[in-house]
């Protein structure tokens, strides 16, 4: 690697406030705000609208399609396998 062409690898912290969720990782984003973590330590932090706390698929909350009901609807609008074609 190219020395001084990559930005710095280094710990931060992502929240997601809507979940009241926040994690530790490395990442290469920036941010002005600081966050002191369980550890003691302050790292960057980002705030993120979508995490897995909060995401409907990994939460569990994800909305189910009548998928029937769309079938029977689109059966009596254009009806079933119309044979006169």
């Amino acid at each position: 690697m190219k020395p001084g062409i990559h930005p710095e690898y280094r710990p931060v912290v992502f929240r997601d406030r809507a979940a009241d969720f926040a994690f530790l990782t490395r990442s290469t984003a920036t941010s002005d705000k600081t966050v002191e973590w369980e550890d003691g330590t302050t790292y960057p932090v980002v705030d993120v609208e979508v995490s897995s706390a909060s995401h409907p698929f990994y939460t569990g909350t994800q909305r189910v399609l009548d998928t029937a009901g769309r079938v029977e609807r689109f059966e009596r609008r254009y009806g079933r396998g119309r044979s006169d074609r």
